[in-house]
């Protein structure tokens, strides 16, 4: 006997596409834009603001390892 498709039998990619159908379903489709783009002027004043945002902010680690965010200035509200 071959390997032939069997009614009631599925290889393994559609075994797979069955799986990550289901993944879809719970988190939604994949991104299919390109990673190779250049950035659009809104993007690098949205990239600017959270880079703005990250620098009040300094990561405090405690003596058993866990870490912590605490701000830099506490009296500085402006961005929070």
């Amino acid at each position: 006997m071959g390997k032939g498709n069997f009614e009631g039998k599925e290889n393994a990619s559609q075994r797979f596409m069955r799986a990550t159908g289901r993944l879809r379903a719970i988190f939604g489709p994949a991104n299919r834009s390109s990673l190779v783009h250049d950035m659009t002027e809104e993007n690098r004043r949205l990239l600017a603001q959270r880079e703005a945002e990250t620098q009040q902010w300094e990561t405090v680690t405690r003596p058993d390892g866990s870490t912590y965010v605490v701000p830099r200035n506490p009296e500085d509200k402006s961005l929070r």
